[in-house]
């Protein structure tokens, strides 16, 4: 499955499960399974209770899916239109 495949959300890490695999509630108010994708585990992006994320959700089991990206304090998700200015240009 590719990328572009996934559907992507976003929510909150409430814990860390075993394995490397996260808890998170989605701003639906679902919670998922989800794991570190390659790349954030390339670049050893640390992720804790209470993170903000981005999920991508598999459309064949979305209760598993891959966290794609940390959101930093005050940051909407990549893709998304955010405040206004907040671009660059």
């Amino acid at each position: 499955m590719s990328r572009d495949d996934l559907i992507q959300a976003t929510g909150a890490v409430d814990k860390i499960l075993g394995g490397g695999r996260y808890q998170v509630t989605l701003e639906t108010g679902q919670t998922v399974t989800a794991q570190l994708s390659g790349r954030m585990r390339r670049f050893r992006i640390r992720v804790i209770p209470g993170d903000r994320v981005q999920v991508g959700l598999s459309p064949y089991d979305p209760t598993h899916g891959f966290i794609t990206f940390r959101l930093r304090e005050g940051q909407s998700a990549p893709g998304s239109d955010g405040p206004a200015g907040s671009g660059r240009g």
